[in-house]
C-alpha cells in the first residue's frame, strides 16, 4: 500500500514540473508576457536574497544593506561572482567588527 502512496505522490509531484516543457515550446507569446516571464527569476532572486540581508544583524539592519549595495556596485562594475561575494562578506565583516 505504501508503494502505491509513494508512486501516485512523485507522479502528482512530477507532472506540473513535465507538461509545462512540452507545452511552452509549441506557444508563441507576445513579447510582453515574454518580458515578464523573463524578469521572473530576478523578482525570485531577489525575494529569497533580501530577508537575509536584513537578518544579517538584526539590531543594525544597515550593515546588510550596506553589503548589498557593495554586492551591487561590484556586480555593476563587472567583477567575477566570486569577487562580488567576497567584497560583500568583507564590507559586512569589517562594519560587524569596528
Amino acid at each position: 500500500m505504501i508503494w502505491f502512496i509513494i508512486i501516485g505522490m512523485s507522479i502528482v509531484t512530477m507532472l506540473p514540473r513535465v507538461i509545462p516543457a512540452f507545452i511552452v515550446d509549441k506557444l508563441q507569446f507576445k513579447d510582453w508576457v515574454n518580458r515578464w516571464l523573463n524578469a521572473i527569476p530576478y523578482a525570485a532572486l531577489g525575494a529569497l536574497i533580501f530577508p537575509g540581508v536584513m537578518t544579517v544583524n538584526p539590531d543594525k539592519p544597515h550593515i546588510g544593506l550596506f553589503g548589498a549595495l557593495v554586492a551591487v556596485v561590484l556586480a555593476y562594475i563587472g567583477l567575477n561572482v566570486i569577487f562580488v561575494v567576497i567584497g560583500a562578506i568583507l564590507s559586512v565583516f569589517l562594519l560587524t567588527t569596528f
